[in-house]
């Protein structure tokens, strides 16, 4: 039987048997004509949308008609300019561009990799190409060759470096059959893989637009959304219809049958009419049980002499407890798990620097533990209890490829007392994460200040352990800080409770009125007169609400960059998109980056910019400092980094600046609310400038939170106590 060669384009899978790789595939002819075909035969995985050279022969199965039965076949190199452009371009190949792909093509042709593998040198055919980029290609083109069908996979649908690690860390060796099968997977499985992502990269596997699993994934990547937008914890069926048709607006779908398999398999929780993710509602429900069930077992310690030790520490450090200072330290001490809530100046501080003196005393072999949610929030705790602090997601253990916690029940925490602080910005599954890993501790302690802004994601956390009543709390209300003439202290509490009544030029504080377009021109001159005074760079914090607009936190810095980082010949420079980053720019992280010991919000500054031309891998890359940290960031990774002359006050939460500047103009009038303006008047240390417009400033105070965030924790924690009560 004569042999036949078929070059054609594999489209989808219809059928494989992983134990004996007997497929049934489909693929189009690779010629003008573009004629879809079914090829059946033992093949491995097929790399969608590459061309394989196919040998056999034609069969006419009396069910299916004609059929190509496979006896062997190779994969093809991408060889039409298309293809072979997007390969050459891709993060395999760092600092080749589309042009310089286009120009290897265009002069080399068709064959071009299998050129470059015979004999390298044929590059110095292609005009303008550099030593450097020669061998970036020639070795990429070998390491492409050799690498396993995962990675050759993934990059050639453009997917980066960094995804592939955490594709093949969650899927291991069956990444590629697992994504081929079923793309929306990684929408829940891999962190940073959305819908839109997973949808492209579903069209180039030829999955129908009505296929289940893209409805499926379409209708819980909707709860996502809604809950990270909302802040809320559940989603109503109608707010569902309304997002869902956002991502598939001309489709016809029904919606019950969906969820109904969607819980079936537990992807959803629908509980009286309320419609949770999984994983909000395992963390409500596990956050109740877990505190009901806490702890395992009492520490023992004799504090009959409790009282007399605090007059003694307060005669050692000369200090004086107030009444709600000292019942705090008591309840710590009686209690396993207590709360203490209180705004700026109000003494929390100080109570922590106590309780650590106490136990020190009480629980001599104890490991105490201090964290919080922010690596700018643990360090500053650090710096003011004189004790190490370290991130929730570092005591836990985050590992950033899989996106998991490695601490948890199966490994827990290696501590006896866990002090919490800044709790405010604690979500819901983070701190469900959090009492997982808690078995073996006996105290927990939380630290916050409900007033401030809630958590990035889902829940409110704080709030409803407070309100659920079923904790020891202590309120501090009085303001301690104001004993030294705070300003700053004092009109942060007048705007928690809502009254305001209007902006003395004081000693700490002031108040510039401009309108939006004078915005930056009077940032620069207040900076000016910071300077003047002998405040540094990174004394001075600008804070904004919302990035875009004249007035907005890109504009800003834009216009600080030129005045507190001026341009200078010794002074190197880098393009990234739309912004400019320059040595000697104060930046910040904008995500958790554990191995490298930084984490979204810490600021630092631009060391060193390498050019790609004098590194080894011929990539461009950013060295930036934060305080003993030196970070190092190729081209791809530069994107986690952002100018932070000034920063939004969402990010500044958990820190402290000697001096803040915030600009309060009606163009924020959607972003203006009490809470806001709270948050960034308490994160000023010593003196705050605000500038803007007054009737701005009276809209953010008399404007209560415009949504309430729906959550049932609650609810859940007051049922599984009374439960556990009776």
């Amino acid at each position: 039987m004569e042999i036949l060669k078929i070059q054609a384009v594999f489209t989808y899978m219809i059928f494989r048997n992983a134990e004996n790789g007997y497929s049934v595939a489909r693929f189009m002819t690779y010629d003008k004509q573009e004629k879809e075909f079914t090829a059946t035969g033992i093949m491995g995985e097929l790399k969608s949308e590459s061309v394989y050279d196919l040998y056999g022969h034609y069969e006419e199965h009396p069910r299916y008609g004609m059929q190509f039965q496979v006896e062997r076949y190779e994969l093809m190199q991408p060889n039409d300019s298309g293809s072979l452009i997007r390969y050459f371009s891709s993060p395999a190949f760092p600092g080749i561009g589309r042009k310089l792909a286009q120009a290897i093509v265009n002069t080399l042709g068709e064959d071009v990799i299998q050129r470059i593998i015979h004999d390298g040198e044929v590059l110095n055919q292609v005009p303008g190409i550099s030593q450097k980029k020669r061998e970036v290609i020639i070795e990429g083109v070998h390491k492409l060759a050799d690498l396993d069908d995962s990675v050759v996979f993934f990059t050639q649908y453009g997917v980066a470096p960094q995804m592939i690690a955490k594709i093949q860390a969650t899927y291991g060796e069956d990444a590629v059959s697992l994504v081929k099968e079923n793309p929306y997977r990684m929408i829940e499985e891999i962190d940073g893989i959305g819908f839109a992502t997973a949808d492209k990269l579903a069209h180039a596997l030829s999955f129908r637009e009505d296929h289940p699993f893209r409805l499926e994934a379409a209708v819980l990547a909707a709860v996502l959304a809604l809950c990270m937008a909302s802040g809320n914890t559940y989603v109503s069926l109608s707010q569902l219809e309304r997002e869902v048709r956002k991502t598939i607006p001309l489709m016809s779908i029904n919606l019950e049958d969906i969820l109904a398999e969607l819980t079936v398999r537990r992807s959803l929780i629908i509980e009286e009419n309320r419609i949770y993710h999984h994983t909000q509602y395992d963390a409500e429900s596990g956050i109740a049980q877990l505190l009901a069930d806490f702890p395992e077992t009492i520490m023992p310690c004799d504090i009959t002499d409790l009282n007399s030790a605090i007059s003694k520490m307060e005669q050692e450090f000369h200090i004086t407890y107030e009444a709600m200072q000292r019942q705090a330290m008591v309840t710590f001490f009686e209690q396993p798990f207590a709360i203490i809530s209180g705004g700026p100046g109000t003494g929390k501080t100080t109570i922590v620097k106590g309780i650590l003196h106490l136990a020190a005393h009480y629980y001599p072999q104890a490991r105490i533990v201090l964290c919080a949610p922010t690596g700018r929030a643990a360090k500053r705790l650090s710096q003011l209890s004189d004790s190490d602090a370290m991130t929730i997601h570092s005591l836990l253990k985050w590992d950033l490829e899989s996106n998991r916690f490695m601490k948890d029940e199966k490994d827990p925490l290696d501590a006896d007392i866990l002090i919490i602080d800044e709790f405010s910005m604690v979500d819901a599954w983070l701190f469900y994460s959090l009492l997982r890993a808690c078995q073996p501790v006996h105290k927990i302690l939380l630290i916050g200040d409900r007033d401030q802004l809630p958590s990035v994601g889902p829940g409110c956390v704080l709030q409803d352990l407070m309100e659920s009543e079923c904790f020891p709390m202590i309120s501090l209300q009085k303001i301690f800080r104001q004993r030294e003439g705070s300003d700053v202290v004092a009109l942060a509490h007048e705007i928690r409770e809502g009254h305001f009544n209007g902006l003395k030029q004081a000693k700490d504080t002031a108040f510039f009125a401009c309108q939006p377009y004078e915005v930056s021109k009077r940032v620069k001159q207040i900076v000016a007169s910071a300077y003047e005074k002998g405040y540094q760079n990174n004394d001075i914090q600008v804070l904004a609400p919302m990035y875009n607009g004249i007035a907005g936190i890109d504009a800003l810095n834009h216009a600080l960059q030129e005045m507190m980082n001026p341009p200078a010949e010794y002074k190197r420079e880098l393009r990234s998109g739309y912004r400019l980053f320059r040595e000697g720019d104060k930046v910040m992280q904008l995500k958790n980056q554990p191995d490298d010991e930084v984490y979204n919000g810490d600021i630092g500054t631009i060391e060193e910019i390498i050019y790609a031309q004098e590194d080894v891998s011929n990539q461009n890359r950013v060295i930036v400092r934060y305080d003993d940290v030196l970070v190092d960031y190729t081209q791809e990774q530069i994107y986690h980094i952002t100018h932070a002359y000034c920063i939004s006050i969402h990010k500044a939460q958990g820190s402290e600046y000697p001096i803040v500047i915030m600009p309060m103009v009606n163009e924020y009038r959607h972003m203006l609310q009490r809470r806001l303006m709270y948050t960034g008047v308490s994160r000023a240390k010593k003196s705050l400038v605000l500038l803007g417009e007054l009737s701005a400033i009276q809209r953010a105070v008399s404007a209560q939170v415009k949504h309430l965030r729906l959550s049932t924790l609650k609810d859940r924690l007051q049922r599984t106590f009374y439960d556990a009560e009776v």
